[in-house]
């Protein structure tokens, strides 16, 4: 044994054993409890960063100590890698995306293996290799088959910059997530899934997962949006059209003065063709189709408008009032048209100002002059100029308002959602071909599942402009209808990647299935995942998609749960200096290069032990340092013991605890297991686990000094201080436990060590005094020692005497055998 810590030599070594040994991989064990741990999938990129350090070291902690707690621990590991930037990089360096992207998935699955993570690797995926997408095809059709994948034409969201169409949970600040462009809107036919079908078990499951975080519960809410209120239609005077809006405050109908149509809204072209408005009207949404949704749903923007020529009868009262269009309401959300409230709704209160229409209040909000509304009375109050319902409060109303319109016929209770179904239509090559042939006799037809997968076409050139590059390949759109058999063409739209990515979790329980998208008895095995990880801006798109996906495979009888992540660990950003970590910052740090000079252990160790998963890590190299310096006298350590007994314990039996020395260590091995079992197998406080470690260790090192060791103990706490370390820093703690004499691995501890409680009382405890919260000093007293006779031991320090003097002592408190806090002013 080298008589120094060489994390080079023994990080290599450990990583080869492992690999040659395929230690982690895992198999079903259906009499044996399981356990899956899982981080988001990463898109291969080529380079890990140390956000992909952080996110897998905590899962790789998870799963190393679930299994030495006795439990079948699946940790799979696969690439999200289909994309954008492959087919960039085609037309950059003229090299094929897969080409690219198998290169980058190879440099860091290597990255992946010298952290030392746990991964098996049996299981590994790849969303781009034929063997997956295939079963992404077939997941398509049975989603076509139930009614969930349909085709439409509609203004779609699109980046001009990335010649493609977005989701819109893609649309971030009115811009595309990926290369920040302004997106405008396009009238495309494309493929949607119906997610809309799945709105409220998607919204009322979220009861159903305590384990996860209530701010990613609350933005989900959001998104889905559910509100309940009125369908209202309104005559369009002088046709034979009735205009149906959607409203939250049926209470107040007898305020609407206006009404306002979406740009897109078809009523729109109808009825201004051949008209004097057509103009004017024609020329507003070609301007409103070159805006931005954040632009156009702005509070702060100037409203603009046209009035179409026409007037809707307002059920309740009989007036006509006059529609108009404008950028500010949108077609995807509602029927596409408002009833316009000015006076108690601000965006229709600012319009009504620009085009001097009236302002009828019909709710009374206390405190409001409502004969001089200088903005609009959005408050609840009680009803006025509202014919029957007048003198009701609003809130009453609405429920009477409703029963009345349902009575008339020219209404009805109607719950509406924010929620809209996902267009899941691409133009681009490196994605999953859509399986769907168009036949002029059949129309729309998928593929037969027995000619799957739709292979991507190697003939295809990459230019960066115009359609998608599979409109270039000369074998890829011509074939036949899998219905008739006569001529028909191909989809040439991929799918939006994250539908590759709502179901991977799935294929891992059954990885190399040929003949099924998975076993469902494998899968109702390993299912749901116990342990989710990975940034909370995967808390809408992914985290949602995903639960989607999963109902749908439980309502086709291909699982057993409905969901599929029971809890949820959402990791804070590493940042440094302040910021996160970006090349244009200058801020990055490597992970390599810190594996490189202080190795891998030290990089998680620091990464673990600098901050709570859930919050922001702030870089520190001193901190990196220290970390590194503490396995090096844990190594010390380690290797003094085992030069002092010569690797001999034969002659180790029972222990015996024969003074103070021995009952002290005793306690603190004990209570470092405690504090480690609790921190990491459930609130997962890996900092405060490895700080209690830390403090194992250095009571360690007095109890070394001892002439009188007794080696039994001393033996128990190195056994238990290897044990509990090594989810943290796996390697050196390998190496250690093999230079001690053990014939088994690690990794192949499934048995925890238990802690005795009656070995944590102690005769005297160390207690902490503070003087408004700061350590001031500290003092040792006999256990359960009275709270009045600590704190006159407090009082009686001659630290304390000095702080207290001149001051006034506000309030005494005393925790018992653990802190004194003397509050003064």
């Amino acid at each position: 044994m080298q008589d120094r810590y060489d994390f080079k030599a023994i990080e290599g070594k450990w990583q080869k054993i492992w690999a040659d040994e395929n230690a982690f991989r895992t198999t079903e064990d259906y009499d044996k409890k399981k356990y899956y741990v899982l981080e988001m999938f990463p898109y291969p990129s080529g380079k890990l960063h140390m956000g992909h350090v952080r996110n897998y070291s905590i899962g790789d902690v998870i799963a190393r100590f679930k299994k030495m707690d006795g439990y079948n621990v699946i940790h799979p590991m696969g690439w999200d890698s289909f994309g954008l930037p492959a087919e960039n990089a085609a037309i950059k360096h003229g090299i094929h995306p897969f080409v690219w992207t198998n290169d980058n998935i190879n440099d860091m699955h290597n990255q992946l293996n010298s952290l030392g993570l746990s991964y098996d690797w049996d299981r590994e995926v790849a969303t781009c290799k034929p063997d997956y997408y295939k079963w992404m095809q077939w997941i398509f059709i049975q989603f076509y088959k139930k009614g969930l994948a349909y085709k439409k034409d509609q203004a779609v969201n699109w980046c001009p910059d990335c010649q493609t169409v977005l989701a819109n949970e893609q649309v971030v600040d009115g811009c595309c997530e990926r290369c920040k462009t302004p997106v405008t809107k396009k009238y495309l036919s494309q493929w949607y899934l119906k997610i809309t079908e799945y709105a409220d078990r998607l919204l009322n499951n979220l009861d159903t997962l305590p384990g996860w975080p209530d701010k990613v519960k609350t933005m989900q809410k959001n998104w889905i949006g559910r509100s309940e209120g009125a369908e209202v239609s309104f005559k369009i005077d002088g046709t034979d059209k009735d205009l149906v809006v959607y409203t939250t405050r049926p209470d107040t109908l007898f305020g609407v003065t206006y009404m306002v149509l979406s740009p897109e809204h078809p009523y729109v072209k109808e009825l201004t063709a051949g008209t004097e408005y057509e103009e004017a009207v024609n020329a507003y949404v070609a301007e409103a189709a070159r805006k931005s949704e954040i632009e156009r749903t702005s509070l702060t923007k100037e409203k603009t408008g046209e009035f179409i020529g026409y007037y809707c009868v307002n059920p309740v009262n009989g007036k006509k009032v006059p529609i108009y269009i404008s950028d500010y309401v949108m077609m995807d959300y509602g029927t596409g048209a408002i009833m316009a409230v000015p006076a108690h709704d601000q965006r229709d209160f600012d319009f009504a100002k620009v085009f001097g229409l009236d302002i009828i209040p019909v709710v009374d909000v206390p405190d409001v002059d409502l004969d001089n509304l200088q903005e609009a009375a959005v408050a609840e109050g009680t009803m006025i100029n509202s014919g029957q319902f007048t003198g009701m409060n609003n809130r009453e109303a609405i429920k009477e308002i409703i029963k009345w319109l349902e009575a008339e016929g020219i209404g009805k209770k109607t719950v509406n959602y924010k929620l809209r179904d996902w267009l899941i239509s691409r133009q681009r090559y490196w994605g999953t071909p859509i399986p769907m042939v168009y036949c002029e006799e059949c129309g729309w037809v998928p593929e037969k599942e027995e000619n799957l997968p739709v292979l991507l076409p190697t003939d295809v050139k990459f230019t960066g402009k115009g359609d998608s590059p599979l409109t270039t390949s000369e074998t890829f759109k011509d074939t036949v209808c899998p219905c008739c058999g006569k001529p028909a063409h191909r989809e040439i739209d991929t799918m939006d990647t994250f539908l590759d990515s709502s179901w991977y979790f799935l294929r891992y329980c059954d990885a190399k299935n040929d003949k099924l998208v998975f076993d469902s008895k494998k899968v109702n095995y390993w299912m749901n995942v116990d342990q989710y990880i990975g940034g909370v801006e995967h808390a809408i798109l992914h985290l949602m998609y995903a639960r989607f996906f999963q109902m749908v495979m439980y309502d086709l009888g291909l699982c057993e749960y409905e969901e599929p992540f029971k809890n949820l660990l959402t990791q804070g950003m590493v940042i440094k200096d302040g910021a996160k970590m970006s090349k244009s910052l200058g801020n990055v740090v490597s992970p390599a290069e810190i594996q490189d000079k202080y190795g891998a252990d030290t990089a998680r160790l620091f990464i673990l032990f600098a901050a709570p998963p859930e919050k922001e890590l702030d870089w520190s190299d001193d901190g990196v340092a220290g970390s590194y310096r503490f396995l090096c006298r844990v190594y010390t350590l380690i290797y003094d013991y085992i030069t002092k007994i010569k690797g001999d314990t034969t002659e180790f039996g029972k222990i015996e605890i024969r003074n103070e020395a021995d009952k002290k260590l005793n306690y603190k091995i004990n209570a470092t297991v405690k504090k480690v079992s609790e921190d990491v197998g459930g609130r997962f406080n890996f900092n405060t686990a490895i700080s209690s470690i830390m403090e194992l260790v250095n009571e360690m090192y007095k109890y070394k000094s001892n002439a009188e060791m007794n080696l039994p103990l001393f033996n128990d706490a190195i056994t238990k201080l290897l044990i509990v370390l090594n989810p943290f820093v796996p390697h050196i703690t390998e190496e250690l436990w093999a230079e001690l004499g053990h014939e088994d691995r690690l990794y192949q501890v499934t048995s925890w060590p238990e802690f005795d409680e009656s070995a944590l009382v102690l005769d005297e405890v160390e207690i902490i005094v503070q003087i408004n919260g700061k350590l001031k000093d500290k003092l040792v007293l006999p256990n359960n020692t009275d709270k009045e006779v600590v704190e006159a031991a407090a009082k009686g320090l001659e630290k304390i005497k000095a702080e207290l003097d001149g001051k006034e002592l506000v309030k005494s408190i005393v925790v018992p055998n653990k802190i004194v806090n003397f509050v003064v002013r």
